[in-house]
């Protein structure tokens, strides 16, 4: 497959290449980053998202489809080609598609990692393997024996997240939220039950350049939730009387500058993920990636997600976060320094090495 993606980038008119993506998401980032790297955009996107792309003057050309699926049409796929399109895959690549496997307009990143990324046990050997710290897991509701946090496969962005206690407290919140239509049956059954480590959640978007060879650290930011970061406002005798079960739905990011004695540990732990990936797939971890965090009290930091591509809150770094600032001395954020990576990419003839 990949062989035939070179093929293809090899037709590519290299004075003409674009950057694409599906308008959602992260698409703001990526399409202005790539604009102010000199590149024309395509934007893929439903009539109902279109309005956003066009007031934000951010893409130059618009491919418009009923479903995100349609990118794996052979027209649509055909038209990107033709426009010379490289492809930035973000979350809703794994939300709406899947496996890209299928696409064969050349795509920056890995493959094979962001496939890692939809299997949270796939997750977990990664960061275990790399030497981080994760929080317990559960193989079942009936093994819970303290406060835990349920999630659910895929990029969902926290919905439908609720905490529980013990057996019987899971087993009333899932019914309840099942009842509300909030989530499935097949949710409940495809549960991943986890340690809830009390501390404040925090994530790091980090970019591994190929031209440079090396990790960067881009941005940091935390989310804010809904209904769980909303439920303070209530006095807690009403929360009670109102049966509320807070979820998680991420509505929201905000930047955060983390204390400077954790930076060592932060850098080293990216770098771990790094050389792992390229014992899952060579040559391992493409451009952006996004480990999750909680960091408790003591400074201690419990890893419990990894994003093989760019994450929507890496977006509270436009036009630079400190960190990016630093790094470069001047506006950096992760839409552009994709943008950047590509074009040098291009002018060094190492464009294929950041395709698979």
């Amino acid at each position: 497959m990949r062989d035939e993606i070179l093929r293809i980038l090899s037709s590519y008119d290299q004075e003409e290449v674009r950057i694409g993506t599906i308008g959602s998401h992260s698409a703001l980032n990526i399409l202005k980053g790539a604009k102010e790297e000199g590149f024309e955009t395509v934007c893929i996107c439903r009539e109902k998202e279109r309005f956003v792309y066009e007031s934000f003057g951010v893409a130059d050309h618009i491919i418009q489809v009923d479903d995100y699926r349609e990118l794996l049409d052979e027209v649509i796929q055909r038209r990107l080609i033709e426009l010379n399109t490289v492809l930035i895959p973000h979350g809703s690549y794994n939300a709406y598609i899947g496996s890209l496997y299928n696409l064969k307009v050349p795509v920056f990143g890995n493959r094979v990692l962001m496939e890692w990324e939809t299997v949270r046990e796939k997750q977990r050997e990664w960061l275990e393997r790399a030497g981080l710290k994760l929080p317990r897991t559960y193989s079942s509701p009936e093994e819970i024996d303290g406060l835990v946090i349920v999630k659910y496969p895929g990029a969902r962005g926290g919905k439908g997240y609720f905490i529980a206690r013990d057996r019987d407290d899971f087993y009333r919140k899932a019914g309840e939220l099942v009842r509300r239509g909030v989530i499935s049956e097949r949710d409940v059954d495809s549960a991943h039950i986890q340690q809830y480590v009390l501390g404040v959640p925090v994530y790091f978007s980090f970019f591994y350049s190929v031209v440079n060879g090396r990790i960067e650290l881009i941005a940091i930011d935390r989310r804010y939730e809904s209904n769980v970061d909303g439920i303070g406002r209530i006095p807690a005798e009403e929360q009670l009387e109102a049966g509320i079960i807070p979820t998680y739905t991420v509505v929201g990011n905000i930047p955060l500058v983390v204390r400077e004695s954790l930076l060592s540990r932060i850098l080293r732990d990216g770098q771990r993920v790094y050389e792992y990936s390229k014992r899952i797939a060579e040559p391992g971890m493409v451009g952006p990636f996004c480990l999750e965090s909680i960091i408790d009290e003591n400074g201690e930091i419990y890893y419990f997600e990894i994003s093989a591509r760019i994450v929507a809150g890496s977006t509270v770094g436009i036009p630079a976060s400190p960190y990016s600032y630093v790094l470069f001395g001047e506006n950096m954020y992760m839409g552009r320094r994709i943008a950047r990576e590509i074009r040098i990419g291009i002018e060094k003839d190492m464009l294929g090495e950041m395709i698979f």
